[in-house]
């Protein structure tokens, strides 16, 4: 199965959109160190205080992919350096 997870953050203390590539860089870097998925910026790309991200993980057990993305919602909610403005999460089932 694979766990998908789209969010939208809020940059408020970017001026620049190299403020913001610095802000995305350090999540991209502290998301790939503590959790085995993938994520990468999907959109919003010219604007300096906004940001969509996509993180993806493939597994075998539904409850520790969840569990997982949901951590990952907990780090971003607490993360000083953006704000959480709202995120999707979806399953995609392999069939066999």
């Amino acid at each position: 199965m694979v766990g998908l997870l789209c969010v939208r953050l809020i940059i408020r203390n970017a001026r620049t959109l190299k403020e913001k590539r610095r802000v995305i860089k350090s999540l991209k870097d502290r998301v790939k160190n503590n959790f085995n998925v993938s994520i990468s910026e999907t959109g919003v790309l010219d604007n300096c205080q906004y940001s969509n991200m996509g993180i993806a993980m493939v597994g075998n057990d539904k409850q520790y992919v969840n569990s997982t993305l949901s951590n990952l919602i907990n780090m971003f909610e607490c993360a000083p350096s953006f704000e959480l403005a709202g995120y999707r999460m979806e399953f995609i089932y392999s069939q066999s």
